[in-house]
């Protein structure tokens, strides 16, 4: 028989949700007993774990391990946590699990411990003034901490305070704000301060306040105004762009802005368009100013009707201003105005070659001031050339000398000067014009042939021709085009010459029939195209030549001495080829009388009766004079029975012209033992040489200093005494000897 355990009813490990209340006072305070009924009482021990237990925030929850009571260790606040959930544990006095965990939900109510909050102390919105009631301006917004399942979150809003006229108001729910009633006055209250409170428990619980500011945005419900009706002011004559005084307005819209901005116009008294008025940002007020100078002498008063408005439009509501034109008066004050020269600059043309004295014009200004008796004196301020004269008074102005032409004063044929004119006023005034004068060309010059010679082929046809050309000093257009013809006294030219033009300037003179070789003179008449014409009667040398073939003449040499410009293409080439030839012959004697003239400056010198010598010096070396001991050997000239002497050459007496051409320049002795050798050959050189002067002519060589313990040569001999020498012969060279000649003839 089998004995069946006994079985014991199970019950649930079940524990249902906990209710609390937030700030809760009663600490601890239990809030719950769990049990197992897996043991007998005593033999289970509890235990808690989750937030509030051994999770942040830790400490806030206990449970009794024997006993299964949980307890509440610390206040509550449901803004922070609004519910925990936490498992329970029963284990037996082993360790071991009796049951498997449960849940343990503890749940915090609410309780009304927050105020509404509004998300800003201060609100601001904005409406236009005048705007109809039910206008919404701005929303304010508050929030409550408290659970919005109840009223503890349930907000209403309201207006506390507005001022009297209780404009606006607040929608309780919403938070809007609208306007209420019309009469809204930007000028009369621009802006409007409210204060609104947020309550909770649907308006009845804790309360909370803000403000809210309404500006009132402004519209042209104004017009400007005058501040008076009449204005008066006064301005200087003849003063332009310079402010005359100011009209004064009042607008009551917004300063600054184009509802009050004013714009002024000029309606009446002023068709010239003499004034011109703005507006001063900064005071609204219109500046009246000058646009045009003012004469008093014309009009010395002036009585304007100005109108002001807005820039931006008027509102249709809006009245319209009984100010809204003034009356302004303008006095013209005399002052003292310089001279006007009504034709500045004045334009006149004088003659070329006018005679002193001649009147040129009569230039004279104008002086504003009419109701003044002042005097104007004219002086002359820029005259270069000094050519002219002016009559302080009277402005009469003359030539004081001839007006030449042309002149390094004219510019382009004008004539500029300067005429001061100035009152007598205190402090005078003056004013300056420009007298330009033009000075008009006179056909008083005749035209000239550039060249009165020339060379033609007698041969008709090609080389028969000449180029002939003109000159005018007069300026266009008395000068070109020229006529040239043969002169009409001579008709018998005509057979054998014609010209025919070529341009403006030159003409062809050509051969008709073959002439014989010889020189020509025709005489030619040229004629300007001035007016009157000047014409004038020339005589051009002509030489004919003989023609080569190809048309030229065959005599260069005659060609070149007597053509010039006008000449044949043949003749200019001869005329070249002979000028270089001439150029190369003129070279090569240039260039032999050089070598000439070098070798007569190394000097003619032989022994001399008297031993006075000291060096001879070679001065393309430079030597130093007496103290030079470096150059020649004097001993070679002091004793020269110590050298084998050499063959002696001729000697030339009186016939310098019967003695062939002199070598060519000799080398210079390298050493000082052929002193000896160079002067001799100097010598021969010199006695054989015809073109050298008379053989007694002191030839210059260098200054050597003073003190020289030598005799001076004065006269170098070339032979042994002077009574051997006749010198006779020099009275027939000519007057350029004659001196020489009486010294020795």
């Amino acid at each position: 028989q089998q004995h069946e355990a006994p079985r014991r009813v199970k019950r649930a490990w079940v524990i249902p949700p906990i209710s609390v209340s937030e700030n809760h006072k009663r600490i601890p305070h239990l809030l719950v007993q769990i049990k197992s009924d897996k043991q007998q009482p005593g033999g289970v021990i509890y235990s808690i774990k989750g937030p509030g237990v051994d999770e942040e925030p830790l400490g806030i929850f206990s449970i009794d391990k024997f006993s299964g009571k949980v307890f509440l260790n610390a206040m509550l606040d449901r803004e922070e946590n609004d519910r925990f959930r936490l498992k329970a544990f029963a284990l037996d006095l082993g360790g071991m699990t009796l049951e498997d965990p449960t849940d343990l939900e503890i749940i915090v109510v609410d309780q009304n411990d927050n105020r509404p909050l509004f998300r800003q102390d201060v609100f601001t919105g904005h409406v236009v003034e005048g705007a109809e009631p039910g206008t919404c301006v701005m929303t304010v917004d508050a929030t409550d901490a408290d659970d919005p399942d109840t009223d503890n979150a349930a907000v209403r809003y309201s207006i506390l305070e507005q001022g009297a006229a209780s404009m606006f108001s607040i929608n309780a729910t919403t938070g809007e704000i609208c306007t209420t009633r019309p009469g809204l006055d930007r000028e009369t209250m621009g802006v409007y301060n409210l204060t609104v409170q947020a309550a909770d428990m649907s308006g009845d619980g804790l309360t909370t306040t803000a403000t809210a500011v309404i500006y009132l945005e402004d519209i042209n419900d104004n017009p400007p105004e005058f501040t008076k009706e009449e204005f008066s002011m006064e301005v200087e004559e003849q003063a332009a762009g310079v402010d005359v005084g100011k009209v004064f307005v009042h607008d009551k819209d917004l300063a600054g802005s184009p509802n009050w901005l004013a714009k002024f116009t000029i309606l009446e008294g002023d068709p010239e368009g003499a004034f011109a008025i703005r507006t001063d940002p900064y005071t609204n007020d219109g500046v009246f100013s000058v646009a045009k100078p003012l004469d008093h002498e014309v009009r010395d008063r002036f009585e304007l009707t100005v109108s002001v408005q807005n820039e931006r439009p008027l509102e249709p509501m809006a009245p319209a201003s009984p100010r809204a034109l003034a009356t302004v008066r303008v006095r013209v004050r005399d002052v003292n105005e310089a001279p006007i020269f009504r034709e500045n600059p004045r334009r006149i043309s004088v003659l070329e070659g006018a005679p002193p004295g001649t009147p040129v014009t009569t230039y004279t200004a104008s002086d504003p001031d009419t109701r003044q008796l002042q005097t104007l004196t004219y002086a002359l301020l820029y005259d270069p050339a000094d050519w002219l004269q002016l009559d302080p008074h009277a402005g009469t102005i003359r030539t004081k000398r001839e007006l030449l032409h042309p002149s390094a004063f004219l510019q382009g044929g004008w004539y500029i000067a300067l005429v001061l004119a100035r009152d007598d006023a205190e402090p005078p005034l003056s004013a300056t014009g420009t007298l330009s004068i033009e000075i008009l060309e006179v056909n008083d010059h005749a035209p000239l042939l550039q060249l009165l010679a020339g060379v033609v082929c007698g041969r008709p046809g090609r080389g028969g021709s000449l180029l002939l050309g003109a000159t005018d000093d007069d300026r266009p257009p008395h000068g070109a085009p020229f006529h040239f013809q043969l002169s009409p006294q001579h008709p018998q030219l005509a057979r054998n010459w014609s010209i025919s033009r070529f341009n403006v300037t030159h003409a062809v003179l050509a051969v008709l029939v073959e002439l014989p070789e010889g020189p020509y003179s025709l005489p030619l008449l040229l004629r300007d195209s001035g007016t009157p014409p000047q014409e004038r009667q020339q005589l051009l040398n002509i030489s004919v030549c003989h023609c080569g073939r190809d048309g030229t003449c065959e005599d260069g040499v005659l060609a070149a001495a007597t053509a010039g410009a006008g000449i044949t293409l043949g003749a200019l080439l001869i005329i070249l080829g002979s000028s270089i030839l001439l150029l190369a012959l003129v070279g090569l004697g240039a260039a032999r009388v050089r070598g000439r003239r070098r070798a007569l400056r190394k000097g003619l010198l032989q022994r001399s009766q008297d031993d006075m010598r000291d060096n001879i010096l070679n001065y393309d070396e430079q030597g130093g004079g007496e103290e030079d001991q470096d150059a020649y050997d004097i001993n070679q000239l002091r004793h020269p029975e110590l050298f084998p002497p050499r063959a002696k050459p001729p000697v030339r007496r009186d016939t310098p012209l019967s003695s062939a051409t002199p070598p060519a320049p000799r080398k210079l002795p390298s050493s000082p033992s052929d002193i000896e050798d160079f002067i001799n050959e100097g010598l021969e050189a010199a006695d054989s040489d015809p073109s050298v002067p008379p053989y007694d002519t002191a030839l210059i060589y260098d200054y050597e200093g003073s003190g020289s313990v030598a005799s001076p040569l004065s006269s170098i001999v070339s032979s042994l005494t002077d009574e051997d020498q006749d010198y006779d012969y020099l009275s027939e060279w000519g007057p350029r000897f004659r001196r020489l000649a009486d010294l020795y003839g």
